[in-house]
């Protein structure tokens, strides 16, 4: 995957797609990787794709450090992290918002659009929307713009940007909410979530993946897993299940968490509990695995669902993930274990033979497991696009009387910004 960190790309040549994330939690990127590695499934290396922080490069302060605040937000912070998701869940509200980031960090926005040059722009985190949006609309640039929500039920209203071009949404409980916020049906389409492609063409069998690990497959196995960054209280859930259950197999993933993953080797859990760190065989620890543990991130969910194998949701981080809890006790696809002390009756239900068969059979047709071809081939269609022809036009502030007077709105003006011409879409009827 090219990087564009160093030295601009030079015009010309192969499309190019922009992939827009933020580090805010591991699933935007995790997300982006998934759809870029079948891409380059689908047609090898005909099409460049960029996977960007887009905060990181504001230059605004808070917002370029936004991964250490969400960090701290989703962990010591959680009630302020849920009563801002609550201030900001409305389109004027997240309009004003973002209109207030754009005015300080376009400039910088527009030098990582004009390094890269995109043919096509795929926005993977809600807060960046508008801000491509806002770029592309008054620097008149030319590409191409879709949203791929990674998001399974509650979406913010960030989500929903009526001047992208297409929005992509992983479930028919997203379709439903983006309709409800107002974008129109003609833009939306439902594919599956970008889990990575090696998920679903992982072919071992159970068995064949313990023996590949050093496990032992006449074991009940069960992969207890918090994330890329090992959070949530997993050091006492392992401990829990290994007291009332020392015959399981457990196999905990700490993720980047060497502090935790040092705390575990060192308990003397003895030969059927196995630690490991970050990890890059998801896919195979969970086809070695008979039952999922994991907290409500829709990235680690939909790995495991599309792996087939039941889940018990531990925790939802914030007010985004809480209804994943909701998505996998409707569609019974797992239990919920609200707290720690839950976690060994709840296991013990869904070991339960009659409550596992049922649920293993619910699994087959569950979700997509081609999600992340799926969005793939979308995109490649769109390479064929021309982009919207798009008038001149001055960005800005929504009309919020508390957060901008409208006089300095109706004064707020733009700086030209020089060097584009042969990138920008000329006005009809004007000379460049």
């Amino acid at each position: 995957m090219p990087d564009v960190s160093h030295e601009a790309v030079a015009p010309g040549g192969k499309p190019r797609i922009l992939f827009a994330i933020s580090d805010t939690g591991g699933g935007h990127r995790s997300g982006a990787q998934a759809i870029a590695a079948a891409i380059e499934q689908q047609v090898g290396e005909a099409v460049e794709t960029y996977i960007i922080d887009i905060f990181a490069h504001t230059g605004v302060p808070v917002v370029r450090n936004a991964p250490v605040v969400y960090d701290k937000l989703s962990t010591r912070w959680l009630p302020l992290y849920d009563a801002l998701y609550r201030m900001t869940d409305g389109r004027r509200r997240i309009d004003a918002l973002t209109g207030v980031v754009y005015l300080a960090a376009h400039r910088n926005i527009l030098r990582v659009l004009e390094a890269v040059r995109p043919t096509l722009v795929v926005s993977v985190h809600p807060l960046l929307n508008r801000l491509v949006g806002n770029a592309r609309r008054t620097y008149r640039l030319s590409f191409r713009f879709i949203t791929v929500v990674t998001d399974l039920v509650s979406l913010h209203a960030s989500w929903a940007d009526p001047s992208a071009e297409l929005c992509i949404v992983p479930t028919d409980e997203a379709f439903e909410r983006m309709l409800r916020l107002g974008m129109p049906p003609e833009k939306l389409m439902r594919t599956g979530f970008p889990v990575h492609p090696k998920f679903a063409a992982y072919h071992r069998t159970r068995d064949e993946a313990q023996t590949i690990l050093g496990l032992s497959p006449e074991l009940f196995t069960v992969l207890v897993t918090s994330g890329g960054v090992g959070s949530g209280n997993m050091e006492q859930l392992v401990r829990n299940i290994h007291t009332a259950y020392p015959q399981i197999q457990l196999l905990a993933v700490t993720g980047r968490n060497s502090a935790l993953r040092e705390r575990l080797e060192k308990s003397g859990f003895g030969p059927n509990v196995h630690i490991f760190g970050f990890v890059t065989n998801m896919e195979e620890l969970m086809a070695a695995s008979d039952i999922v543990i994991s907290k409500a991130g829709p990235g680690t969910l939909m790995e495991a669902l599309v792996m087939r194998r039941p889940v018990i949701v531990t925790q939802a981080v914030g007010m985004q993930e809480r209804g994943n809890i909701d998505f996998v006790l409707n569609h019974e696809l797992g239990l919920f274990c609200p707290t720690i002390d839950r976690i060994v009756p709840v296991l013990a239900e869904l070991m339960e033979p009659s409550t596992y068969a049922a649920t293993a059979a619910r699994l087959v047709d569950a979700v997509p497991r081609d999600g992340a071809m799926q969005i793939a081939s979308i995109l490649l269609e769109q390479l064929h696009l021309e982009p919207p022809v798009r008038r001149y036009r001055r960005f800005r502030l929504p009309s919020v009387r508390m957060l901008r007077p409208r006089a300095i709105v109706r004064r707020l003006r733009l700086p030209r910004v020089r060097g584009l011409v042969r990138w920008r879409r000329p006005l009809p009827g004007r000379r460049r």
